[in-house]
């Protein structure tokens, strides 16, 4: 019951809902699909690269603005207070807002998937199953960013925030920009960055990633430790300040 209302309070937040199942779409069919087949060293294309690239930032997005924003505006809605006065158990809220982001998240997936196909790039079944399992595995810790900016910021400011936020550690990371192109001292950043190394844990699925799979599994479990940590602890402070 709980994972059906929030799908729909979601459902109903057109800024965050249209925009995490669109923007990918977008992106990918007026940026990547005029220049799908242009060929790539190791015998890829620039829409097959892209593709990768793109349904990372879809995902982990979603992951961003689900938990960073919309909790962010519950705040001020005073949703939190009400949910303390119901009978649900806390882990109940929580699980049911994974599991719609989750969901969300799939559901952008397939719609750029289905593009990709339509846009003319092919891969194998077992490398789309790969890339898939990557893209939303790798994509945890940043549930734990989303929850740092939704507690440490106030419900005014954790959109910009986030949206500041996310597209620097996008394109800092080398997400849509080769790390080669960009200036020296954002290639130098660029490794201690969790949007770099959920990028290239998504790349090894085709065989384009520059660091190992335990490399990149190590930094992004590493990052989930400290940004849960650091939304539990902002989390008992709004806690201790608002109803102790």
């Amino acid at each position: 019951t709980q994972t059906k209302a929030q799908a729909l309070a979601f459902w109903r937040a057109p800024s965050v809902c249209m925009t995490g199942l669109l923007m990918p779409l977008m992106l990918f069919v007026f940026f990547v699909m005029p220049h799908t087949r242009e060929p790539l060293a190791g015998g890829l294309t620039v829409g097959t690269s892209m593709l990768v690239a793109i349904a990372a930032y879809a995902v982990s997005s979603m992951m961003v603005f689900n938990f960073g924003v919309t909790v962010a505006v519950e705040r001020g809605q005073k949703v939190d207070l009400l949910a303390r006065a119901m009978p649900v158990p806390g882990w109940v809220c929580l699980g049911a807002r994974v599991i719609c982001a989750l969901s969300f998240a799939a559901l952008a997936l397939g719609l750029l998937f289905a593009i990709a196909i339509l846009g003319g790039i092919s891969l194998e079944t077992s490398v789309w199953a790969s890339l898939t399992a990557r893209i939303v595995l790798g994509a945890l810790p940043f549930i734990g960013f989303g929850f740092a900016i939704a507690y440490l910021g106030s419900p005014s400011s954790a959109p910009a925030i986030a949206n500041l936020a996310f597209m620097l550690l996008a394109f800092a990371s080398g997400m849509f920009v080769p790390l080669a192109q960009m200036p020296d001292f954002l290639r130098a950043i660029a490794p201690a960055l969790p949007t770099y190394h959920y990028a290239q844990f998504a790349w090894a699925a085709i065989g384009t990633a520059d660091e190992s799979q335990i490399v990149s599994i190590a930094w992004l479990a590493a990052y989930a430790v400290a940004l849960f940590g650091i939304s539990a602890w902002a989390y008992r402070r709004e806690s201790r300040r608002r109803f102790s």
